[in-house]
């Protein structure tokens, strides 16, 4: 029986009968394996071997095979190894691009992109540090609804138009001012004929910043500070905002 041994300086491999297993780690991707061949009997082979500073070794028993045919499938089995750390290297590098690409934009961003952008930004900013806002979570429990599963409730208002929210990383807010302690932290009644006003022309957000911004129609008061006392004229207010819209 002949031995067919292959020093594998870059990479981990296991030969079980003819089918080669190649492990490749991130780190050695861009290195140049070496490949050292080695063909003769497992005595003339060990004995190399001990002298391999190799950090593994592929052995592939060869039986009944003369050295011409074992120097062949060496030969076959170094030009396959090779062709796979080429290719490995090249989707390596593929696979580099294509993660880049994804997270780049498709065009830089013109300068008024990123004008509106920082402007919606500070916008929101001041919306979420105008007012309290709750999760639905914390709306269930103030209102003392259903811990099993809180969300519903909120959202269920939300739907019928009896409140808003705004979507903040993943999650709604809804607004402390729309909810009135004297019903139990309910939605107060006076706000979905206001929302009604608006329909689909602002979403959570616009109507975050519309009742955070001082109206001249309110005396330059807010609406969500006049939500409470006086909401016939948070009303109107909300009534002449979509006038003029119309008007423009």
């Amino acid at each position: 029986m002949r031995v067919v041994g292959l020093d594998y300086l870059g990479y981990d491999l296991f030969v079980i009968f003819f089918i080669i297993i190649l492990e490749v780690s991130m780190s050695a991707v861009h290195d140049s394996p070496a490949f050292a061949a080695l063909v003769g009997t497992p005595r003339e082979v060990r004995s190399r071997l001990d002298k391999s500073k190799a950090r593994q070794v592929m052995v592939l028993p060869v039986d009944d095979a003369d050295s011409e045919h074992a120097d062949l499938l060496l030969k076959t089995l170094s030009t396959v190894a090779a062709f796979i750390t080429v290719k490995l290297r090249e989707q390596d590098e593929q696979v580099f691009k294509a993660l880049v690409n994804a997270v780049l934009p498709k065009a830089p961003p013109s300068p008024n992109l990123l004008r509106e952008a920082t402007m919606a930004g500070r916008a929101r900013k001041a919306v979420l540090e105008g007012a309290d806002w709750l999760t639905a979570a914390q709306i269930a429990e103030v209102a003392g609804l259903s811990a099993s599963n809180p969300s519903t409730q909120p959202n269920k208002w939300k739907r019928q138009g009896q409140i808003f929210a705004v979507h903040h990383n993943g999650v709604d807010y809804f607004p402390g001012y729309a909810l009135d302690p004297e019903a139990g932290y309910r939605p107060r009644k006076s706000l979905k004929p206001i929302l009604e006003v608006f329909g689909e022309e602002k979403d959570g957000w616009g109507l975050a910043s519309w009742f955070l911004a001082a109206n001249s129609f309110l005396g330059g008061r807010t609406p969500q500070d006049v939500l409470t006392t006086e909401p016939e004229r948070v009303l109107a207010a909300a009534i002449d905002e979509m006038e003029e819209v119309a008007h423009a």
